[in-house]
């Protein structure tokens, strides 16, 4: 029994590492999101929103290919799943409520920041024993929940400075999903975590 578990969960690293290029997808879009906010320091409330939302919704897009089919046997990505509803959810509600206030934004972001980086968190404690840097995974769960707290704390805080902590949120954020792709890339490489044809080991 304790090796089929093994089994089963070193064929769910191996495919988590086949899809790893949606993780440096899923890090290129934080990091375009952070630089635009950057680079754009008087960005409008409206311009603020609309990115935000085209981002949450592209990252929960991107992230559905890692909460779909598992290998055979295994139980779907639940925290991954619920991650990519959260994110389009959000970015969903910020798109068609044009009208929004910076302050329900605000909580809007952090309650998204926060129900992500939870799943994150899980997702992390779930693969430790079956993929490397797992640990990436879980200082990004970390990363988005202090965030999301610390936009809920501090709610007063300049639009200037919040722009900034959004934006460096992003690019941080963004730049460990991409480690953690390439990371994964690389150790799906060796011979015995290949998988077949079709992305999804056979049943014994």
């Amino acid at each position: 029994m304790a090796q089929e578990m093994a089994a089963g969960g070193t064929a769910r690293g191996a495919l988590l590492a086949t899809r790893w290029w949606s993780l440096v997808l899923r890090g290129a879009a934080a990091i375009l999101f952070g630089v635009l906010t950057f680079v754009w320091p008087g960005i409008s409330l409206l311009a603020l929103v609309f990115l935000f939302g085209v981002y949450a919704i592209a990252n929960g897009a991107i992230n559905v290919t890692l909460s779909g089919r598992g290998p055979a046997g295994e139980p779907r990505w639940g925290s991954m799943a619920l991650e990519s509803v959260a994110s389009m959810v959000a970015g969903v509600l910020a798109i068609v409520w044009p009208g929004i206030t910076a302050v329900v934004l605000l909580l809007l972001i952090a309650s998204w920041a926060i129900v992500t980086g939870g799943m994150q968190i899980i997702a992390a404690i779930r693969l430790r024993k079956q993929i490397r840097n797992e640990w990436l995974l879980a200082v990004m769960g970390v990363l988005s929940v202090v965030f999301g707290v610390l936009l809920f704390i501090a709610p007063g805080a300049g639009a200037l400075a919040l722009v900034i902590w959004i934006g460096a949120y992003a690019v941080v954020f963004g730049a460990l999903l991409i480690a953690l792709g390439l990371k994964l890339r690389g150790w799906g490489r060796a011979p015995e975590r290949r998988l077949p044809r079709g992305g999804v080991p056979a049943e014994a």
